[in-house]
């Protein structure tokens, strides 16, 4: 029996839970599971490495399932004291381990709750007041719910921590500390990274006892089926249209910017030009976030704009492509970032969008995220752009710029047709246009268990759009005294049908780049495994 073909029944999983997972489609685990489980069914500390889309989150929501269930058969459920925890960095990781446990959880009548910050507190009070088996939570307000008196650790029997290394990123290590530290020592803990620095290794040598250390090789990890491309551009203006182009694809695709103001711009760019598109970052509410990824899951719209707080915690399965519009500041950002593809044993492609003044710093990043791969001056319409956009048919390609008049003084100018197109493109985008506002009028509070904030927004001001005309052209041309330059996209570096690939792919540690001239087949569905 190979490695790929073990099912879940082979290793020791309960039977209620094998027909959960069957019932979702899951019945070969993936190398993670495959090397976790039967220690952490056995009861025993494990510390897991593997990379982002890897399969974790069933590799320690299966042992604590099955040792929970088993454990209520006598009914020991109370208020405030669950018997399983769950601390995660953010608030989308929280929900999307939820929802990958509740199915199982379903299958013993278990009762799980998620617990984060941004939103009000109440129903999480009542959901503890009732009794919960799960939790799932954030360590801000889950500290918070602990100091009121609302939860007690006391009986927790396993612990998850997951994505630790991105805790320590956040600066969450003190207060998972002094969470860990409220649980009884003997109780069974799970450590699942990617890394082992920042104070993750002091986390382990303090939690874990005897613990069992497995990591998933790279060569065997589904990351692997993920293509690298660099795709080099003379000049924001070419630039913007090269962004407009691989937006265009019928497939799920996420965009990265470095900031807040540019993520929530662009997509009201997008679905003004007739590609709907929603955006994801730390200025929405709860609610608006929680809108925003449904409209994303459900293909309503088909791009997602995200700050780097999606990089890590949105599992959306069968996205097609990752774009850096502005590549990240380091290493670990960049592969985070392109983890949200190539999921689950699915192919994928990731592309970095640079100028020149960008390749420097763009060549020390990749070198240390140990990806090769050779850079290539493009247009919206090179070969190489076309072939992502897959469906060619959908491309909607930019009007010819054209200069706009201006009017007196500083003011920027914005011709009469512009403005009609940006309505009828508003009128036509399926109700998505305000996809980037917050309507519920709420703004994501100094919520501890927020993520860190995206930066500032980027140097110069605004400069041109595209006047109206063509398949759904841009707003017109902003210009104006102190407004030029353009946003600047942030310079650096950071982590994580048939068709050709053009550019090299990705080879890991490999002296030299790997070709990627295989014919490409139509991408395998995921299963969703998670």
């Amino acid at each position: 029996m190979t490695e790929a073909t073990i099912t879940f029944d082979a290793l020791g999983v309960p039977a209620p839970l094998v027909a959960s997972l069957a019932k979702d489609g899951k019945t070969s685990a993936f190398p993670i599971q495959i090397d976790t489980l039967p220690d952490t069914l056995g009861g025993r500390d494990v510390l897991g490495r593997g990379k982002t889309g890897s399969g974790k989150t069933l590799a320690f929501s299966i042992p604590m399932v099955a040792r929970l269930g088993g454990a209520l058969a006598g009914g020991k459920r109370r208020p405030g004291r669950p018997l399983g925890l769950v601390l995660a960095p953010t608030r989308e990781l929280a929900t999307q381990i939820a929802a990958v446990m509740q199915p199982l959880a379903d299958a013993y009548s278990l009762k799980t709750t998620t617990i984060f910050g941004g939103v009000s507190q109440k129903r999480q009070e009542e959901a503890l007041r009732a009794g919960v088996d799960i939790v799932i939570a954030c360590p801000g307000r889950l500290e918070d719910l602990m100091k009121q008196g609302f939860v007690n650790l006391d009986a927790v029997e396993i612990t998850v921590l997951d994505e630790a290394d991105h805790m320590a990123d956040l600066g969450f290590l003190p207060v998972v500390t002094r969470i860990l530290d409220k649980t009884p020592r003997g109780g069974q803990r799970l450590l699942f990274s990617a890394t082992l620095d920042n104070g993750v290794d002091k986390l382990v040598r303090k939690f874990l006892q005897n613990e069992v250390l497995h990591s998933v090789d790279e060569a065997n990890s589904p990351v692997a089926a993920m293509t690298h491309h660099v795709f080099t551009t003379p000049s924001v203006e070419s630039k913007k249209d090269l962004i407009q182009a691989l937006a265009s694809g019928s497939g799920r695709r996420i965009l990265f910017m470095r900031t807040k103001h540019h993520a929530k711009k662009l997509a009201k760019q997008l679905t003004d030009s007739g590609i709907p598109a929603v955006d994801l970052h730390g200025n929405l509410s709860q609610v608006a976030r929680d809108r925003n990824l449904a409209a994303f899951s459900a293909g309503t719209a088909k791009v997602l704009v995200a700050t780097d707080v999606a990089a890590r915690g949105v599992h959306v399965d069968d996205v097609e492509l990752v774009i850096h519009v502005d590549p990240p500041t380091e290493h670990k950002a960049y592969l985070h970032r392109s983890g949200r593809t190539a999921r689950a044993g699915s192919a994928g492609d990731v592309v970095t969008l640079a100028i020149p003044g960008q390749m420097e710093d763009l060549k020390k990043l990749l070198r240390k995220a140990e990806i090769n791969v050779t850079p290539q001056a493009v247009t919206a319409t090179s070969p190489a752009v076309l072939e992502l956009i897959g469906d060619v048919a959908a491309y909607v390609k930019p009007a010819p710029r054209a200069a706009v008049q201006q009017q007196g003084g500083g003011g920027g100018g914005r011709s009469q047709g512009a403005n009609a197109q940006r309505k009828r493109a508003a009128r036509d985008g399926n109700g998505l246009g305000n996809g980037h506002r917050d309507r519920d009028g709420a703004r994501a509070g100094a919520s501890r268990d927020s993520a860190p904030r995206e930066g500032g927004q980027g140097g110069g001001g605004r400069r041109g759009g595209r006047p109206a005309g063509g398949n759904g052209g841009q707003g017109g041309q902003r210009s104006g005294a102190g407004r030029s330059g353009g946003a600047r996209a942030g310079a650096g570096a950071a982590t994580g049908g048939s068709r050709t690939h053009y550019s090299t792919g990705y080879a890991a540690n490999s002296g030299a780049p790997a070709e990627s001239s295989r014919p490409r087949t139509n991408r395998r569905a995921s299963s969703g495994n998670e």
